[in-house]
């Protein structure tokens, strides 16, 4: 089965903060993005609020209400915001299926690394326990090591987002085919210690077949910038179906 594609809509958001026009529309981009067959959206809420935007996730989740079988994946560091966001959600009974806890500081430009193990199993594990009893799968964003991965198991993760700049930057260098196989070797460690594998970060139209057609068990990427940049330049609806193409030449 091919990975299902998230959509990342932070930077629409980033968009529309420049301005107090309300435009563009975070819930008017989900819908059209949903509508050309995304299977889900994701959203990274930080504590700036300087892309998306607390009253932004409510939005969207009741948006999904009406998508019963896509997903809402809410990302961010679980020592700041992310719980008491998903929380809410729980509470006003709004569809969210994922939390994908990731290690960025207050003030971090982007996400620039995973968890490290054994170093932070013993605060991540009651936050994990905490999204579980809210009903939620657990993701967490970890860079491309095989070693790590019964690790981030064993402190209850059922899945882990493979950090996938590296292999990005990599492209079209001599170096790619040595990154994207460290992935695969990642990915199979992780589907070996009965986790789900998500991936994602800075994965394109270029990129991100032969990621696909390469890493093994892929369930899900997530992708913003990219797929954004290319929006404003093809449409959603376009663009969507571009990366669903890209997905759909995944390994047997």
């Amino acid at each position: 089965m091919a990975p299902k594609l998230s959509v990342n809509l932070n930077k629409v958001a980033l968009v529309r903060n420049t301005r107090h026009l309300g435009i563009p529309s975070v819930t008017f981009a989900a819908t059209l993005c949903l509508e050309a067959g995304a299977a889900g959206i994701t959203v990274h809420p930080r504590p700036d609020a300087r892309h998306i935007r607390a009253d932004d996730v409510i939005d969207l989740a009741q948006l999904l209400q009406a998508w019963p079988d896509r997903e809402l994946n809410v990302e961010g560091n679980p020592f700041h915001n992310l719980m008491d966001c998903v929380a809410d959600l729980v509470a006003r009974k709004l569809p969210v299926h994922q939390v994908t806890f990731v290690p960025d500081s207050e003030g971090q430009f982007t996400s620039d690394h995973g968890w490290t193990f054994p170093q932070d199993a013993a605060r991540l594990k009651p936050l994990i326990d905490q999204a579980h009893a809210l009903g939620l799968r657990v993701s967490l964003f970890m860079d491309a090591d095989p070693a790590a991965m019964a690790a981030a198991k064993a402190v209850g993760a059922d899945r882990v987002e493979l950090y996938t700049e590296p292999y990005a930057a990599a492209w079209g260098t001599a170096d790619q085919e040595e990154h994207l196989l460290r992935f695969a070797r990642a990915a199979q460690a992780a589907l070996d210690a009965g986790l789900g594998v998500n991936a994602g970060h800075d994965l394109n139209r270029d990129n991100l077949g032969a990621f696909a057609r390469t890493v093994p068990g892929v369930a899900e990427v997530s992708i913003g910038h990219a797929l954004i940049a290319d929006a404003l330049e093809l449409g959603y609806t376009a663009t969507v179906q571009a990366y669903l193409q890209c997905l759909e030449t995944t390994q047997a």
